[in-house]
């Protein structure tokens, strides 16, 4: 499997590159397309907002050896392929790309202008604001460098 090497410093990087591969046209060369990929960005950007389900809280006692050991690696954009995530995040099939990254679009736009409070991620615990938008930029580099 081939991936590409992203590094995005915005969430706005992220659409961008989402619209270019819908005009462009791309080569999937991992598990989803560009509308199941933006889908799975999309929840996981909504539950930080809006919480997590209470059973992911179970992570609760690793997370510091997670946000020492994993949580660098990913701001970096050295996400291993074929980590497996909670059913609630994987996508269906049927996905129109063009819908996805519209709703993608819309759920960045709320994140950042989003005052309350955010949600603990379930591996890494809090997080800034800013610290948030960076992890969910290099995740969505992650899933996006398999579209090319």
């Amino acid at each position: 499997m081939t991936r590409r090497k992203l590094n995005f410093d915005s969430l706005d990087e992220v659409i961008q590159e989402a619209q270019r591969l819908l005009a462009s046209g791309y080569t999937r060369n991992g598990n989803w397309s560009l509308g199941q990929a933006c889908r799975h960005m999309r929840l996981t950007i909504e539950a930080n907002m809006d919480g997590y389900p209470w059973w992911m809280s179970i992570t609760a006692p690793v997370r510091p050896l997670l946000r020492w050991l994993v949580l660098p690696k990913l701001l970096r954009g050295d996400s291993p392929a074929g980590l497996m995530t909670a059913g609630m995040f994987v996508p269906p099939d049927d996905m129109n790309d063009a819908e996805e990254i519209a709703l993608l679009a819309e759920a960045v736009a709320r994140f950042k202008g989003y005052q309350g409070r955010l949600y603990p991620h379930p591996g890494f615990g809090r997080l800034s604001h800013s610290e948030f938008e960076r992890f969910h930029a290099m995740h969505a580099a992650h899933h996006l460098g398999f579209l090319a």
